[in-house]
């Protein structure tokens, strides 16, 4: 063999080679663009959400599958790495406007009544029922903002017929030790950016929470009398974020503020705008043609309210 073929079979080899890591890296290139465009509309857009809990039945049913206006509050950067649970620091975009009583809310979980964090990110949908400075009552399961009434949902229902009279305490009602249960319930002020609070030992349950998580630590503690932040005796507070009370629309079987608390502002995404999708999510994906026939065909493109 002559030692020109040799070498010209060695470029032509070199030069196949390189073509095809030239044109990998570049389809390669195209997919991620593509990927960061899909997640910035995500992000900042139109968000996807699935219903996991019957907490909004029979306004949002299990099964349905939700876009959610990302843009209405504020857009925000990225809240976490895609598809984990680590946290990233974020910036939030000017919002058209804030959010509104009877506003169905996406947020992400701020965590257990006793929680600094919770371990693993998650997103809820509730109904906003209390907006910043607003005064909370419930009696007799009818929740009243600021003595008037609360509006009542179309679809809001009671399962549990029975009322648990005011006095009779719920041991994991939110705020701790406050006697309240989830019929009857405050009256609770919910904070307002730039509130004052006078702290006091009837009341730092209340806060407690609320303070380590503004500090992102757990910084509140109590000793006699005295209230301690970050290990100095005070007697006030000045609240650092607006705060919202949330309820789920099946009223008895929710898991809402009235368990765990306030939802800071800076946790809330976006509003709930249209089911695009709807089945029956308790038919297994290995019964692909049962799960098709459960589709719910008058769920589809329904706008939420």
């Amino acid at each position: 063999m002559s030692p020109f073929s040799s070498k010209n079979s060695k470029q032509n080899k070199n030069k196949i080679q390189k073509d095809f890591f030239h044109r990998t890296w570049k389809s390669a290139k195209s997919l991620i663009f593509i990927l960061i465009i899909a997640l910035s509309v995500k992000n900042f857009l139109i968000e996807t959400s699935r219903v996991p809990t019957g907490s909004m039945e029979n306004t949002i049913l299990v099964g349905d599958f939700l876009f959610v206006n990302m843009f209405i509050y504020g857009s925000t950067s990225f809240r976490t790495i895609p598809f984990t649970n680590i946290r990233l620091p974020h910036f939030s975009l000017p919002a058209f406007r804030e959010p509104e009583k009877g506003d169905i809310v996406v947020f992400e979980y701020p965590g257990d009544r006793d929680e600094l964090l919770p371990e693993i990110v998650n997103n809820y949908v509730k109904r906003c029922i209390g907006t910043p400075g607003d005064t909370l009552h419930i009696t007799d399961k009818v929740a009243f903002i600021n003595g008037d009434e609360v509006f009542k949902p179309e679809h809001i229902q009671y399962r549990n017929r029975i009322t648990v009279p005011a006095g009779i305490p719920e041991p994991y009602i939110f705020p701790k030790n406050s006697g309240w249960n989830p019929d009857n319930y405050g009256p609770l002020l919910i904070p307002s950016k730039g509130d004052t609070i006078r702290l006091t030992r009837s009341n730092i349950e209340i806060y407690r929470t609320l303070i380590n998580r503004e500090f992102e630590r757990s910084v509140v503690s109590v000793s006699g009398n005295k209230i301690l932040i970050d290990g100095k005796v005070t007697d006030d507070y000045v609240i650092q974020d607006d705060y919202y009370f949330m309820m789920g629309d099946n009223r008895d079987e929710s898991a809402d503020s009235r368990y765990w608390g306030f939802v800071p502002r800076r946790n809330i995404m976006g509003k709930a705008l249209m089911i695009y999708w709807s089945w029956d999510p308790s038919i297994s994906f290995f019964n692909p043609i049962k799960l098709l026939s459960s589709v719910r065909l008058d769920r589809i493109a329904k706008l939420v309210d």
